[in-house]
């Protein structure tokens, strides 16, 4: 007997055969992802950080690189995970119909979709470790080993936005869809969440609009750990990712269930 689209979503360590499948296939193509792994934020940070720090100073009292790599940290992550929720997805989901051959094994979508938000969370996670690498090169990493406990957040964050992401796959007729999510939910974020610069001059009403937004939460995290600063609201940042990361997860799995049961 069928179960309702809205049934609760099964965890069950036969996700992990997802995520096996997942890094054969990447691993073929781990060199191409090495050199955009570090090759994007060392231009990042070069163009911006080095270049427009000479122009700008210092932020919020740290020199512009150490404030813009912080932050690049977790919005590159947040980009990474939304690439793999949405394209990938799509693809192994409607082009190459790769989990309707999955689902003739014992594997059903609730495993898919685990296995699939996981893997997002971890080529999030490598895309983070390859910026604070780059970052600490260029001397921009100041948390000394505290800066590692970062990287747990960045898995979280990217749990946070992988459901979201394939919930745009489910919903997708093509590639061309995705452009809606980027524009008005990525890119937003991407603005509005202090990556590349403080919010303490927004307007009041706009800065409590942006404390809904996740990315912004991963920042206020993720930035203290890499530059050596004291963290402040830690249950309330945790419990916001948290939150969308479930709310997520749970909507993703309600979504494919609707595109793929027929």
């Amino acid at each position: 007997m069928k179960r309702s689209i809205w049934a609760l979503p099964r965890l069950r360590l036969a996700a992990f055969a997802l995520l096996e499948r997942n890094f054969l296939v990447w691993r073929k193509l781990i060199g191409p992802a090495i050199v955009l792994n570090f090759g994007e934020p060392l231009i990042y940070l070069l163009g911006l950080g080095l270049g427009l720090g000479q122009l700008v100073g210092t932020v919020s009292g740290l020199p512009y690189l150490t404030f813009l790599a912080s932050g690049v940290v977790a919005s590159s992550a947040m980009t990474t995970v939304s690439f793999e929720g949405m394209y990938s997805v799509f693809t192994r989901m409607v082009p190459q119909k790769t989990y309707d051959a999955i689902m003739a094994s014992p594997l059903d979508i609730d495993d898919i979709v685990l296995g699939e938000v996981i893997w997002a969370a971890i080529k999030g996670l490598i895309s983070a470790i390859a910026i604070m690498v780059v970052a600490a090169f260029l001397g921009a990493v100041s948390g000394g080993w505290m800066a590692l406990w970062a990287l747990p957040i960045v898995f979280l964050m990217g749990l946070t936005f992988a459901g979201p992401a394939i919930v745009m796959s489910a919903v997708a007729g093509s590639y061309d869809f995705f452009n809606y999510y980027f524009v008005l939910v990525v890119t937003p974020m991407f603005m509005l969440s202090g990556v590349f610069f403080p919010l303490d001059h927004f307007p009041p009403v706009l800065l409590l609009a942006v404390q809904f937004l996740p990315l912004i939460h991963a920042v206020d995290l993720i930035r203290p750990l890499i530059v050596g600063q004291p963290l402040t609201h830690v249950g309330l940042h945790l419990a916001v990712l948290s939150g969308y990361a479930l709310l997520g997860y749970y909507l993703a799995v309600v979504f494919v269930r609707r595109r793929l049961w027929v």
